[in-house]
C-alpha cells in the first residue's frame, strides 16, 4: 500500500458520508480508518448545527475537530466543546426576510439557535424532515427573534428550492448569503460565511493546508469547500451546480462513494 496523497479528508455528511438512514457503512468506516491509520485526518464538514450533529460524531467514535452550522461552528468532538461559533445579526437577517417576502411572498421560517445545546425553531407551514433530529414548534414569531441564531431556514409554498435560493440571492445579496444545502433546505447565512470559512479555520489548527486536502460533497452548499480544497468529488447523487464545478464524480452515497475514491487513492 502507497502513502495517501492527501493529509485532509473532509466529508459532508448528509446525501455523502451517511446513507439514506443516517448510518455509514462498514466498508466507509472503514475506509476511512485506513485513511487516518496512514496519517490523513478525517473531518466533518455539515451543514448541521452541532446539537444536529453530535449523535452521528459519537457513534463513529469521531474525537476530532468537526466543522458545523455551514462553517458557522467548529467543535471539538472528543472534547464536547465550542471552539468558535459566529452569529446571525439578527436585525440585518429580518431585514433580509422582509425584501424577499416583498419578492416573492409570505415564506415558512425555521431557526437554528447558537450554542451546543441550540434548538432548532419551526414555524407555522414550515415542511420538516422526516427523521429523529429534534425541533420545538412555535407560533409566537417574536420567539424567532429571542436568542442568538446561526441561521434561518426558509420555504416557499410554490417556488422550488433552486428558485428560491435564486430569487433571495438576487434580492438580498449583498446583506447575507443564501445556500441551497439539501431537498426543502434553503438557508439565510451571516455574508462571507461558508464551509470553506468554517474548513479554513478547523485546517487551520491541524496544520493542514488547502492543497493538502480532499473534499466529498453532494450539494451546491459545499461549493465552496471545493473552491478552497486541492481536489473536489462530488457524490453520484450530487446537484448539478456542484458536478459542475468537482474535479471526480463518484458513485452515490447510497453505493460508497467516498469508500471507492479512497480505497483507490491508498492503492495508489
Amino acid at each position: 500500500m502507497s502513502s495517501f496523497p492527501y493529509r485532509l479528508v473532509a466529508t459532508d455528511l448528509d446525501g455523502t458520508l451517511l446513507r439514506a438512514d443516517e448510518s455509514v457503512s462498514d466498508r466507509t468506516r472503514d475506509a476511512l480508518a485506513a485513511v487516518t491509520a496512514a496519517g490523513a485526518a478525517h473531518i466533518v464538514v455539515t451543514g448541521r448545527a452541532v446539537p444536529w450533529t453530535r449523535h452521528i460524531l459519537d457513534d463513529l467514535g469521531y474525537q476530532g475537530i468537526a466543522v458545523c452550522g455551514q462553517g458557522a461552528q467548529v467543535y471539538h468532538a472528543g472534547e464536547h466543546r465550542l471552539l468558535t461559533s459566529l452569529t446571525l445579526d439578527r436585525q440585518l437577517a429580518g431585514l433580509a426576510l422582509s425584501k424577499i417576502e416583498a419578492e416573492v411572498g409570505p415564506l415558512a421560517l425555521a431557526a437554528s439557535r447558537d450554542g451546543l445545546d441550540g434548538e432548532v425553531l419551526m414555524g407555522p407551514g414550515y415542511r420538516a424532515q422526516e427523521g429523529p433530529l429534534p425541533y420545538v414548534a412555535y407560533e409566537d414569531p417574536a420567539e424567532l427573534w429571542s436568542a442568538p441564531l446561526t441561521k434561518l431556514y426558509v420555504q416557499h409554498p410554490t417556488l422550488s428550492d433552486d428558485e428560491l435560493t435564486r430569487a433571495a440571492r438576487e434580492t438580498v445579496g449583498g446583506l447575507v448569503d443564501v445556500v441551497m444545502a439539501g431537498p426543502g433546505i434553503v438557508e439565510i447565512l451571516p455574508l462571507g460565511l461558508s464551509k470553506a470559512t468554517g474548513l479554513s479555520l478547523a485546517a487551520r489548527r491541524l496544520g493542514v493546508k488547502a492543497a493538502e486536502t480532499i473534499a466529498f460533497g453532494d450539494m451546491p452548499n459545499d461549493i465552496p469547500m471545493f473552491g478552497w480544497a486541492a481536489h473536489g468529488v462530488a457524490m453520484g447523487n450530487a446537484h448539478e451546480e456542484l458536478r459542475a464545478v468537482a474535479d471526480e464524480v463518484t458513485a452515490s452515497n447510497e453505493e460508497d462513494g467516498i469508500a471507492l475514491v479512497l480505497e483507490r487513492l491508498l492503492a495508489g
